[in-house]
């Protein structure tokens, strides 16, 4: 994959949310935000740990398999049929003189 820019947009955009969260939960959790009182408690920093990282997933999995798509074709698409010039290139480098 060349870019994170190649990825879908709501991918991007849910990347974008799970590192707000990260960083949001990293800061309340340090002292240099305050949060309002639901969501300014140790639990709620670590809900949003964890929503953080569940919103970057697809952006990973959709790397994966772009990755999966260029660097293996076979999985993604069936066997290339054999060709005569794969006969005639074995006939050729035989050993059997």
């Amino acid at each position: 994959m060349r870019s994170l820019g190649a990825l879908p947009k709501p991918v991007l955009i849910l990347e974008v949310f799970g590192i707000a969260l990260l960083l949001l939960s990293y800061l309340s959790l340090n002292g240099y935000v305050s949060l309002p009182a639901p969501i300014g408690t140790a639990t709620a920093a670590i809900v949003m740990v964890f929503s953080g990282i569940a919103l970057m997933i697809p952006a990973a999995a959709c790397m994966v398999w772009a990755m999966a798509q260029n660097v293996a074709p076979l999985l993604t698409r069936g066997a290339a049929p054999k060709s005569q010039s794969d006969k005639t290139e074995d006939k050729r480098d035989d050993a059997d003189h």
